[in-house]
């Protein structure tokens, strides 16, 4: 029982101190993520199920996949306001200027990506498509923690599990396989393939959570004293 009460006032510590470490960290496992979104697009065999709605967008209408990004996570952040209504903090406004950062951050990221050829072997495009996989956990292993501000899906689904009183985990999985269904179904309406949804997509669905898993067993320790500063004493 102490011990929790401990954790907990380390907790209510890291997010009073060190804003500018915390900051850093943040923007860095946003910029790691769209690392590996742009390597799973690289790939071309599908993107994780929350990236699959900005790129369907970019595949169908043209629309640089950075800004499609923007786009989408404004309609997050209304999908918040409808279900929230009164209880819908101002503060969750911010998810758009988030959201914006990580446009820019997936533009410049695929600007990256584009230097590198097109790869026609299966073998190399599954070694990126884990690849992807893994910057992604990682991008998440340093994001979540430092407790900024919430990319507006987390935003959406957290409003979704308040809303409904359903456990975080089991809607995310009901939200991941919608916008994964919605990508697949746009994409063979109107282009008549898979293009945005591939076993790459199954792949980081499942494999996502077990590297973060890792990540956090063998150098979880390290980054929360990093991100606690003089708190860790």
């Amino acid at each position: 029982m102490e011990e929790k009460k401990l954790q907990k006032k380390v907790r209510e510590k890291i997010k009073n101190e060190n804003y500018t470490t915390r900051l850093i960290v943040y923007l860095l496992g946003l910029f790691i993520m769209t690392l590996g979104i742009s390597m799973s697009v690289k790939s071309d065999l599908g993107v994780s199920p929350v990236s699959s709605i900005p790129y369907t967008i970019t595949c169908i209408t043209g629309l640089e996949m950075g800004k499609a990004t923007i786009v989408f996570h404004i309609a997050l952040v209304a999908l918040q306001i409808v279900i929230l209504r009164g209880a819908f903090q101002i503060k969750n406004l911010l998810q758009v200027v988030v959201g914006v950062v990580f446009g820019y951050f997936t533009t410049f990221s695929n600007y990256l990506f584009s230097f590198l050829p097109t790869p026609d072997n299966l073998a190399v495009r599954l070694v990126m498509m884990l690849g992807s996989t893994v910057l992604i956990a990682c991008g998440i292993f340093f994001y979540l923690p430092a407790d900024i501000i919430p990319l507006a899906g987390e935003g959406a689904m957290k409003a979704i599990s308040d809303t409904t009183n359903a456990l975080f985990s089991k809607v995310k999985i009901g939200f991941d396989v919608t916008m994964a269904a919605v990508s697949l179904t746009a994409c063979l309406i109107i282009l008549k393939k898979f293009s945005s949804v591939g076993v790459g997509t199954v792949i980081a669905a499942v494999l996502v959570g077990a590297v973060l898993g890792v990540l956090n067993n063998l150098f979880g320790e390290k980054r929360d004293l990093l991100l606690a500063g003089n708190s860790a004493e």
